[in-house]
């Protein structure tokens, strides 16, 4: 009867052990997974690299990303649109609801893919993985997302890929087919050159804070596609005076002052 008693008060003081280390355990931050020993899922800029679906994987195209903040506010871009959404956590899943997102008109490749990567995230709650700095989505069909985490670019001597024109407001319209546009800051001698869809251009660049100054814009004289010229056009009306700029991760928004925008992405 004694024995008998001694287990009981063992197994009682054991099951005192291990409630708080459940509890500890279920404590993790946000997106750290229900044991919270891999690495956050929020607060990190992801870049998608590829989806799988029924068996067959597609490479995403550049600038196809992931954010969520500690707030489970989601934003980024699903190869041509962008988009936003909220995220709730439970253990070491996620599910996505309350999506909204521009309605840009790309190439088909991009518009495939993204039709797949938004379909893939909102296939209700997906199960996080972190290894290093690579994260995998996969849904309970077992269909995947695979993101890898991506460093900010900087401002100064990185090539900005512009990839699409905003008019203010919701209006933003994509690049026309074969239109070479891109932009560099130059630190040292404080300039910006590149090309604007067809042609070179250089003008002076004074970055202060939020804001760039650009100067009046020398360029070269060639003649391209209407479709091109229109786009340069565009363009050309950010020189000869003052942009506000956002810098979010490999991404640029430069605004001006009556509201056009310019969206440009790093290259790699």
């Amino acid at each position: 009867m004694r024995r008998h008693k001694e287990r009981l008060i063992l197994a009682a003081a054991a099951v005192v052990l291990v409630v708080p280390l459940a509890a500890a355990c279920g404590s993790g931050h946000p997106g750290s997974g229900s044991a919270g020993a891999q690495e956050p899922v929020t607060g990190v800029h992801w870049i998608v690299d590829s989806v799988t679906v029924d068996g067959t994987t597609r490479s995403a195209p550049a600038g196809a990303n992931v954010t969520i903040d500690d707030s489970g506010r989601t934003e980024g871009n699903y190869g041509c649109n962008h988009f936003t959404a909220r995220a709730a956590f439970e253990g070491d899943r996620v599910r996505l609801s309350d999506t909204t997102a521009t309605e840009m008109a790309c190439e088909a490749r991009p518009m495939a893919f993204e039709r797949t990567l938004a379909r893939t995230l909102a296939a209700g709650p997906l199960t996080t993985r972190v290894n290093g700095d690579r994260l995998t989505l996969t849904t309970t069909g077992g269909d995947t997302v695979r993101l890898t985490k991506e460093e900010d670019a900087p401002l100064y001597g990185t090539k900005w890929t512009i990839t699409a024109l905003g008019a203010g407001g919701d209006t933003v319209s994509s690049l026309p087919k074969g239109a070479d546009a891109h932009l560099t800051f130059d630190r040292r001698s404080g300039k910006v050159s590149g090309r604007l869809g067809c042609n070179h251009v250089t003008a002076r660049a004074t970055v202060s804070d939020t804001r760039i100054t650009l100067g009046s814009p020398a360029t070269t004289r060639m003649m391209c596609d209407a479709s091109l010229m229109h786009t340069e056009k565009s363009l050309l009306r950010l020189f000869d005076g003052t942009v506000s700029y956002r810098l979010d991760h490999r991404n640029l928004t430069l605004t001006s002052e009556n509201g056009e925008t310019v969206t440009a992405v790093a290259d790699e």
